[in-house]
């Protein structure tokens, strides 16, 4: 089950993405994309499990979990991510997801949430090492959006600082699908009220039907990623969910490169070849000490 959903959650991952550039290129802004996306996600995921009466209590202690977590795991990073597409590339965006792994093991390490395993941190800079070459090499490129590069690679920090929280927080006695609305509807709030704040907008143009569209398939995506996301969470651990990101490398950069007309990476199949063979450890590892 982890690693089924590791792989539909991490191509989903890799999929918004690249759904960001298209929705750039149809005139929507990053802000009001995301926005809209997660606001309708959060009422279709709440909707579907007050039928089945498996929302979470709202107190304190869900709320201030909703609300940071939003605030690290999808309000910052994501509007980062959504807003670099134009500037790095969605390509270079999606890469950049992958570097969670190294961050949410030395902080799991740290926190004491996991003990130090050869043959797991062998795999982790596997995967790790990968994604630096790529990240290394677009740095170095001559038309480099630098401010933009520096910003993306800040985004996994948080994604990770989300992994940790997460699982550290974790409501008592929550159960991990009714943890993903809470969690996006407090995105909502969060980054409509973004787009209320003088000098940015919500605005939706509706000259075409294209905008909508983009929105509706980034709410179906976010409904079911974010829905696995958590089961993830609590059955794999933050150390292997953050995988997540090199699946979503895997699947996004091809996206980008054969539908978007994007120029591949340069390191292309070294970096992927190292992401598989990291991912591919840790998975068996986790499998045989009983994990997964």
């Amino acid at each position: 089950m982890p690693l089924l959903c590791l792989v539909v959650t991490g191509a989903l991952i890799g999929l918004s993405v690249n759904l960001a550039k298209l929705a750039v290129a149809a005139g929507l802004g990053a802000l009001p994309f995301l926005a809209w996306s997660v606001t309708g996600a959060a009422i279709v995921l709440s909707c579907i499990l007050a039928v089945f009466g498996r929302l979470p209590p709202l107190n304190r202690q869900t709320v201030t979990y909703f609300f940071i977590a939003a605030l690290i795991s999808i309000s910052v990073p994501q509007l980062i991510l959504f807003a670099s597409v134009s500037h790095v590339g969605a390509g270079f965006a999606v890469l950049s997801v992958a570097f969670p792994p190294l961050y949410t093991y030395a902080g799991a390490l740290i926190m004491r949430m996991e003990r130090f395993d050869t043959v797991r941190a062998g795999g982790m800079a596997l995967a790790f090492g990968g994604v630096v070459v790529l990240a290394a090499l677009k740095a170095a490129a001559p038309d480099a959006a630098l401010g933009w590069v520096a910003a993306t690679l800040f985004a996994p920090v948080l994604l990770a600082a989300g992994n940790i929280y997460r699982t550290l927080c974790w409501p008592a006695g929550a159960r991990p699908d009714g943890l993903a609305p809470g969690m996006m509807a407090a995105a909502g709030v969060l980054l409509l009220a973004a787009g209320a704040l003088p000098g940015f907008s919500l605005h939706v143009p509706f000259e075409t039907a294209i905008p909508i569209l983009l929105i509706l398939g980034q709410m179906a995506a976010f409904s079911v990623q974010y829905l696995l996301f958590f089961v993830l969470q609590k059955y794999g651990g933050p150390v292997y969910l953050s995988l997540l990101g090199p699946v979503a490398a895997i699947v996004g950069v091809p996206i980008a490169v054969l539908l978007l007309g994007e120029t591949p990476p340069p390191g292309l199949a070294v970096s992927a070849a190292l992401i598989v063979s990291g991912i591919g450890i840790v998975t068996l590892r986790n499998m045989r000490a009983g994990r997964t």
